[in-house]
Parts: C-alpha cells; sequence; structure tokens
C-alpha cells in the first residue's frame, strides 16, 4: 500500500472493497456517460474478467473506496500478450482530488513492471473529465469509433486512447 500526495492510499483491490466498488460503478453506470454497460456485474462476474495483478483501490484515511481501477486482456491470442483495456472510476465524491491521477499512475506503474506495453480503453466523447485526466496520464486518443454500440437506443461514438509502456522495445 501507498500514500499518494493526494493523501489517499493506493492498495490492491480485495474482495473485502468489492461492496464499495460496484457501488462505485454503479454510480458511473448510471451518470450515463462512462460505460455502455447498463447494469453492474456480479462481484463473483467482475473478479473474474479483471487481472489480479492489475487491479487497485483509492483509500481515505479511514479506510473508504474513493475509487478503482482494472484490467482485462484484450484477446487471448499470444500477439496481443501485453495489451491490455483498462478502467477507472471515481466516486462522484472524490473527483477533483487527485484519485483518478494516483490510480492510473499506480495502474501504469504496475503494467509497466510486468512488461504490458499497450494499456488501453474506449471512452464516450463527452466524458470530457475522462479524456483530460487520461491526457494527464499520458494516453493520447489515436481515433474514434463512429457509431460503435447503442446506449439506451442511441448511437454512441467511442475515442480509443492508448498509452505505450516506456520501457518496451
Amino acid at each position: 500500500m501507498r500514500a499518494t500526495e493526494t493523501g489517499v492510499r493506493i492498495a490492491p483491490l480485495r474482495p473485502e472493497h468489492a461492496e464499495q466498488v460496484l457501488a462505485i460503478y454503479r454510480l458511473g453506470i448510471d451518470e450515463g456517460d462512462a460505460t455502455f454497460e447498463t447494469t453492474a456485474p456480479t462481484w463473483e462476474v467482475f473478479d473474474t474478467a479483471k487481472l489480479d495483478e492489475h487491479r487497485l483501490v483509492a483509500l481515505d484515511e479511514g479506510g473508504r473506496v474513493l475509487g478503482w481501477a482494472a484490467v482485462v486482456p484484450v484477446s487471448d491470442r499470444c500477439a496481443y500478450a501485453g495489451v491490455v483495456e483498462h478502467s477507472v472510476y471515481v466516486h462522484p465524491d472524490a473527483r477533483g482530488r487527485g484519485v483518478g491521477l494516483a490510480l492510473l499512475t499506480a495502474l501504469l506503474a504496475s503494467t509497466d513492471a510486468a512488461g504490458i506495453w499497450t494499456v488501453q480503453s474506449g471512452i464516450f466523447p463527452e466524458n470530457t473529465a475522462s479524456l483530460a485526466l487520461h491526457r494527464r496520464a499520458g494516453f493520447r486518443a489515436i481515433g474514434t469509433r463512429e457509431r460503435i454500440g447503442r446506449h439506451h437506443g442511441t448511437w454512441r461514438d467511442v475515442v480509443l486512447v492508448e498509452r505505450r509502456s516506456p520501457g518496451v522495445n
């Protein structure tokens, strides 16, 4: 566990965080610009999908979860072994305090150390706060996937962002 200059502690995401993590995920879903998902998964589904070694939470001084970050592999093909897709969610009450950047910074340190060469995500263009956060964390927009999927009956675009590890040749 490590403390950041924002006063939050970054720690591994554990089963004891499940209820708070899923509640934060539901809040993001309910806001409408975080994901195509319309309901949060069960803990079992969430836990199975995310790579154990790259799942983090941001905790306040009382141990309350302020946000989380995790990755999933983009493919099971060996050529893509070093490519993951990430998610980062921050509780609405904790936004604007550096929690998202602390989580992304720690997540990238973790993926870099593991030899992962590309961390990517798709972000709705309307989610300008997430796009700005990702720019600050060293991601670049590589394109827009137009009308890639329907969300509540409306076609949505997704900005594909990626960050290449500086340590991988």
